[in-house]
């Protein structure tokens, strides 16, 4: 087997929905060898315990260490993320009702939460005197009540909203991604970054021996 190479491509970050851990939950294996391949991706990197914490830090020295116990002789050659953040997620069945209300709560929150953003910011900007002004500037004449100004600046605000969110309903308008996916990968990003950079800190990384 010393002429066997084995390319591993782990990932920053995965979930595990149950305790065992192996080599294919964390990173993508390829050689020449599909049996080698098969070996590899079977062997178990780590096992949670109930008391323990449900992320660990694992280092791809560890993982190439495991891998060279199964297969000795082979290159195992890294081509991904130094470490892998893997959390182990607890999926609870049968509870509804608590999703239904989580999602509720943060619906209502988020609309409701807008909707007082967008007035308040009118409310600084005093845009009914704007419009007031506007109109009579064209009209020559003060307005009373809503206008064609205020109609068009709704439609236009709803339109706005929709074309930056990029989604009608839950239908993507484009193939680009949301500003909302954009922030949140990278919130996603840093949050691995700093629970990877913690666990070494603090000499939890699961790691060669």
């Amino acid at each position: 087997m010393a002429d066997i190479n084995i390319y591993v491509k782990a990932e920053k970050n995965i979930e595990v929905k149950v305790p065992e851990v192996y080599v294919r939950n964390i990173a993508r294996i390829y050689s020449a060898d599909a049996v080698v391949t098969e070996k590899v991706k079977a062997i178990k990197a780590y096992v949670f315990d109930e008391g323990e914490q449900r992320r660990q830090v694992i280092s791809i020295l560890k993982i190439i260490q495991l891998i060279e116990e199964v297969c000795p002789g082979a290159v195992v050659l890294s081509i991904g993320a130094a470490d892998t953040l893997i959390e182990w997620v607890q999926v609870r069945r049968n509870n509804y009702s608590l999703q239904i209300l989580k999602v509720v709560i943060a619906g209502g929150v988020s609309f409701f939460g807008t909707a007082f953003t967008i007035m308040a910011f009118h409310n600084d900007v005093a845009i009914n005197n704007v419009f007031s002004k506007v109109y009579e500037m064209i009209m020559g004449q003060p307005s009373h009540g809503y206008t064609v100004l205020e109609i068009s600046y709704s439609i236009g605000l709803a339109l706005g909203i929709i074309v930056f969110y990029n989604h009608i309903g839950g239908r993507r308008i484009t193939k680009d991604p949301t500003p909302i996916e954009v922030s949140i990968r990278n919130y996603e990003d840093d949050v691995n970054e700093a629970l990877i950079a913690t666990a070494d800190r603090e000499g939890t990384t699961i790691d060669v021996s």
